[in-house]
């Protein structure tokens, strides 16, 4: 019997595939694969956006406070203005007697109490001056006004180098005197005082027949 080709082979050795149990004290490990995120413009500019809007609003409000805290000087006005008294002298000179009541309203826009030193008021007549009278110390609240009474009285005021247009002021019945209100003082702060001032002009055309004022005209500078 014939026997087969193969038969002769020595029989190869089978060897198992190696086995590895787990070691007890071995955790098991774990790949987390995570999708990729992609972040929108909106969520790009979120985060500035936010930044800015903040710095916007600290912007306003320290410029709001700025504002309404910026010292200032206090508004001068004139409320009333009198010709008690006007005389014209032709013998042995040619003088005037002029006696005005003027009433300043003072009003203080800031948040501080104003001190205020002294307020002038003087009269001139072409751009000279005549005479003029100081007011007392006074001290006006914060956001508040105030009225200073004053009493101008000239007696025998001599405008020898007018004399030609006081003549034809005569004559035509009117006479325009200038008055200058000014105040000055210091801003009552806690720590410092801040130097304020106003003026005001008035320009006011007086009647010499009635003794009247019959037009003013009163501005700041």
């Amino acid at each position: 019997m014939a026997s087969s080709k193969f038969s002769d082979q020595p029989p190869i050795p089978y060897d198992p595939l190696p086995s590895y149990p787990p070691q007890p004290h071995q955790q098991p490990q774990y790949i987390i694969v995570l999708p990729q995120y992609y972040r929108t413009p909106r969520q790009f500019l979120r985060r500035p956006t936010r930044r800015y809007v903040y710095c916007a609003a600290v912007f306003i409000l320290l410029s709001a406070a700025l504002f309404f805290l910026w010292p200032s000087d206090p508004e001068l006005s004139i409320a009333r203005l009198k010709l008690r008294h006007l005389k014209v002298h032709s013998f042995p000179k040619i003088a005037i007697d002029v006696t005005l009541d003027v009433t300043a309203k003072i009003r203080n826009k800031d948040f501080y109490s104003v001190n205020f030193r002294y307020v002038v008021i003087s009269i001139g007549y072409r751009g000279k001056q005549l005479g003029h009278v100081i007011s007392d110390y006074g001290r006006i609240k914060a956001r508040a006004s105030s009225y200073v009474n004053a009493t101008l009285e000239l007696t025998d005021i001599s405008i020898f180098s007018d004399l030609i247009p006081l003549i034809e002021d005569l004559a035509r019945g009117s006479i325009t005197f200038d008055t200058v209100t000014q105040i000055g003082g210091e801003l009552g702060l806690v720590l410092f005082d801040i130097p304020i001032k106003g003026k005001v002009v008035c320009e006011i055309v007086v009647d010499t027949r009635n003794e009247t004022i019959s037009h003013q005209n009163c501005y700041p500078e």
